[in-house]
């Protein structure tokens, strides 16, 4: 396992979502309404459509293509069309910085 940077906390907003890429992978890294930060692979289950280009609504992601939505602090699936979760990657804070923990480091 491996922690990698992807940004500072300041350069996410409170009920925001952020894109990040490391190496082949893409991820989507959200900031709750209590601060807290939380990510997930990036692309929707159901058609691949990118997360970071969704909706963040309290601790819910919505699906830019077809208004799936997730609990992105689980991964579960909260509205249809979506059935497959999201898998979930643990974050710290350290420094001012959000890390992500990985398995290896593919980048």
């Amino acid at each position: 396992m491996a922690w990698v940077r992807v940004c500072g906390v300041d350069e996410i907003e409170r009920e925001d979502v952020l894109r990040f890429d490391h190496g082949v992978r893409t991820f989507a890294i959200y900031r709750s309404p209590e601060g807290e930060f939380f990510a997930t692979d990036g692309l929707c289950t159901h058609e691949k459509a990118h997360l970071a280009d969704g909706l963040v609504l309290g601790h819910l992601i919505e699906c830019p293509k077809h208004i799936g939505r997730f609990d992105y602090r689980t991964g579960a699936c909260r509205r249809a069309p979506v059935k497959l979760p999201l898998r979930t990657y643990p974050t710290r804070v350290e420094d001012g910085s959000v890390l992500i923990e990985l398995e290896g480091d593919d980048g």
